[in-house]
């Protein structure tokens, strides 16, 4: 199915948010776009906005990420779909996190974070970068809680 007229098919760059379309509306695309620093499955969801940008991001069952952490932007997170657990680590305190469907969390720039799938079914959570994700090298590796496997 064509996923239509997006504003990043406006775009020469991916990452350039400055066009801007008017009543923009989108389908996810059926396979991943994009494989995320972490291992993670990304789903772009280009729509033009000039102070955020979203994706959805799954992991298959059994699936556990690389670590990393952000230099300059934050995350809020809203898990949709199937359970996991979501490690994060700042200025030596840590948090560990049951993830299942209408859990929402923050991923403060900085922080280092994993997570994983502990579920039957993908683990699903469409993510809100602010500013907009500006590429990977936006992502360092990271010591972390699991070994990954993605």
């Amino acid at each position: 199915m064509s996923r239509g007229l997006t504003a990043r098919s406006l775009r020469k760059n991916p990452f350039d948010w400055s066009v801007r379309t008017i009543f923009e509306a989108i389908k996810l695309s059926d396979v991943p776009d994009v494989t995320a620093p972490d291992g993670s499955d990304i789903r772009l969801m280009d729509l033009a906005m000039s102070g955020a940008s979203m994706v959805h991001c799954s992991i298959e069952p059994g699936g556990v990420t690389r670590t990393v952490r952000h230099k300059t932007v934050e995350e809020t997170w809203l898990c949709i779909s199937g359970t996991g657990r979501l490690w994060r680590s700042d200025s030596g305190i840590e948090d560990m996190l049951e993830l299942m469907p209408g859990i929402g969390v923050s991923i403060h720039t900085g922080t280092r974070f994993q997570f994983r799938n502990d579920g039957t079914t993908n683990l699903e959570i469409v993510i809100v970068t602010i500013p907009p994700w500006p590429g990977d090298h936006e992502a360092v590796m990271s010591e972390g809680k699991w070994e990954p496997s993605i």
